[in-house]
C-alpha cells in the first residue's frame, strides 16, 4: 500500500539507478512529480521521461543516466523561509554545490538555487545528488 507517492517514486529511482538499469517505471503519476522530474531532467540526473497511461491511472517511464548517487523526499514537508534553506542544504546534501534541495513555491518547483536568485522559500521535498 502506497502512502507516499513521491517517495515510492524516489526509492524505485533510487533502486533502478543503483543496479545500473537504464529504464525505470514509475507507476503512480502526478502533477507534482511530474515537475520533480522535469527539474531532475533539467539538471542532468535523468534523461528524459514519458508519461503513460495504464488501467490504474498514469504511469512514468524514466530513462536512467547512472548520474544519480542518493534522491530521496524531506520529511515531514517543512516549510522554509530563505534564510533556513541553507540549515537544510547542510543537513541533507554532502557539501556545498553539490546536488539539490527541491522546494515547492508559489512560483512552482525549483531548486534551493533557483530559490536563492528569485528570493522566495517553500515547501520542502526532496534532495538528489
Amino acid at each position: 500500500m502506497m502512502h507516499d507517492p513521491l517517495s515510492d517514486a524516489m526509492v524505485n529511482i533510487q533502486n533502478y539507478s543503483n543496479n545500473g538499469k537504464s529504464e525505470c517505471t514509475v507507476l503512480i503519476a502526478s502533477n507534482m512529480l511530474k515537475n520533480v522530474l522535469e527539474v531532475f531532467k533539467n539538471k542532468g540526473y535523468i534523461a528524459d521521461f514519458k508519461e503513460e497511461e495504464n488501467r490504474k491511472g498514469g504511469a512514468f517511464n524514466v530513462a536512467l543516466i547512472r548520474k544519480i548517487s542518493k534522491c530521496g523526499v524531506i520529511k515531514p514537508r517543512f516549510p522554509v523561509q530563505l534564510s533556513d534553506i541553507e540549515k537544510y542544504e547542510r543537513r541533507y546534501l554532502p557539501a556545498k554545490g553539490v546536488g539539490h534541495i527541491i522546494l515547492s513555491t508559489s512560483q512552482g518547483i525549483l531548486t534551493h538555487e533557483e530559490a536563492y536568485e528569485k528570493k522566495i522559500g517553500g515547501v520542502l521535498l526532496a534532495y538528489i545528488y
